[in-house]
């Protein structure tokens, strides 16, 4: 057989080359080819698979926007409530959900867990990394009723989609795609090529045949997914795997999902019979300090749908370098030397020559500007020397003026933190409810100096 045509593609002008070179010819960028599978008519043969013609995702011509069906289409429920909820609540037939995570995490347990939930649906688990004793190994250890899953081992693509197209499964799993391999590149697993070219396949193939599809990919050293960053935009969600592998703890959050909200986070605990859900993780990430202490804050922010309970600490303490140290767990390093710079300019309290350091208890990434007011209040508290009232809770944004602004779903956090017996908070004057909270006194501030009084 004569060899596949193999052409490269210029990522800044989307040049086209017949060989590899350093430099492209035409906009002069340097290491900007990669190597791509020039488009055939065997390809657009199977693209064109009357076998395929049923599936109600795909639709021939041109459609006016009115007449399109409306009907919802019901979702598959996997029986694990935290798991439903970041997917948007449940699996959408035609789906693909790409999980990135630290090695050791509890990538693969979740899926396992998954499909044994799923017990109903044909499901197909294809591994590219781990043999069939390994994984089964790790059912009997889960205790799951998986006997009748099936499994294949296999890292070409064309063949798994051929064997796909004869079992016709329901769901089906990619562990993982960083292992899988397209005969039409002669590049190795795992490169840009290859990552790329085998997601489209399968892409193309959930979308056509309607089976819901798990994808699990690596993360760099960084903790963003390896590969291109196209692989993100072309699947329909995208969750992440958070938390220390040595912890008990696990965060599943939704960075991309086209069927439910963003940002969304499902809680785990990662026990001997695998993760088990957190219905209420508000009470694990609040440490519940037997006597009160300087430098801790209660805010309640809100990931998705959900608002959450967390701890704010921080730790002031007198530099002895040249440079203090500013360092932040679950923050951003950078908006806590603003802030701290907004509380010299209108609190005048300075710490200049002071080590900062903030960490948010059980691991949580806390990205939203609520937990600006409760940051500051913590380190004031350390710096102090002086405890935060136990049954004081605190959100709020601060500006670069001093002021203080309302966040979001105001209401709503200060009822999360009625119901587990916080008496007292301090939030944006523009949060205060409508109706008293029964049992709890808030106190509106709209500056920073005033929220400084309050305390």
């Amino acid at each position: 057989m004569a060899k596949a045509k193999i052409e490269y593609n210029c990522q800044e002008c989307g040049a086209i080359h017949n060989k590899w070179s350093g430099q492209c010819g035409d906009c002069k960028e340097w290491n900007c080819l990669i190597e791509v599978a020039p488009q055939t008519a065997g390809s657009a043969k199977t693209a064109k698979n009357p076998r395929f013609a049923g599936y109600a995702g795909v639709q021939q011509g041109v459609q006016l926007l009115g007449s399109v069906n409306l009907e919802k289409t019901p979702r598959i429920i996997t029986k694990m409530s935290e798991l439903d909820r970041v997917l948007g609540g449940g699996l959408v037939r035609g789906s693909v959900t790409l999980i990135g995570g630290d090695p050791g995490i509890g990538k693969s347990t979740i899926l396992l867990q998954a499909l044994d939930s799923l017990s109903q649906l044909k499901c197909l688990y294809v591994s590219g990394e781990e043999s069939l004793q390994q994984i089964s190994m790790r059912s009997q250890r889960l205790n799951l009723a998986l006997d009748d899953l099936k499994l294949l081992t296999e890292t070409g693509i064309e063949r798994i989609l051929t064997i796909a197209q004869r079992e016709q499964p329901e769901l089906m799993v990619i562990d993982s795609i960083q292992t899988i391999y397209t005969e039409q590149l002669n590049s190795a697993p795992g490169s840009v090529s290859q990552i790329r070219e085998s997601t489209a396949q399968l892409v193309r193939y959930a979308k056509q045949t309607g089976t819901s599809l798990f994808i699990v990919g690596h993360v760099t050293k960084e903790g963003t997914l390896a590969g291109p960053r196209v692989l993100e935009h072309m699947v329909d969600t995208v969750l992440y795997f958070e938390g220390d592998p040595g912890s008990r703890y696990r965060i599943l959050r939704a960075v991309k999902n086209r069927f439910g909200a963003v940002n969304e986070i499902g809680v785990f605990a990662m026990t001997d019979k695998g993760l088990k859900g957190v219905a209420n993780p508000s009470a694990i990430f609040l440490a519940g300090h037997e006597e009160n202490v300087a430098g801790s804050v209660v805010m309640v922010t809100r990931e998705g749908t959900r608002p959450i309970l967390v701890e704010v600490q921080a730790l002031v303490d007198e530099s002895h370098g040249g440079n203090p140290r500013r360092v932040t767990l679950g923050l951003e390093q950078n908006r806590m030397a603003m802030l701290l710079a907004v509380l010299n300019r209108h609190g005048g309290i300075s710490m200049y020559d002071q080590d900062v350091y903030a960490n948010v208890v059980g691991g949580v990434k806390v990205t939203e500007t609520a937990s600006d007011l409760p940051l500051l209040l913590a380190a004031l508290s350390s710096f102090r020397n002086k405890s935060v009232p136990s049954d004081l809770v605190i959100f709020g944004e601060v500006g670069l003026a001093g002021e203080v602004r309302p966040v979001p779903n105001g209401e709503e956090r200060l009822k999360e933190a009625s119901k587990h017996g916080f008496k007292r908070a301090i939030i944006p004057t523009g949060n205060l409810p409508q109706k008293p909270i029964k049992g709890m006194e808030v106190l509106g501030t709209h500056r920073i100096e005033s929220a400084l009084q309050y305390l």
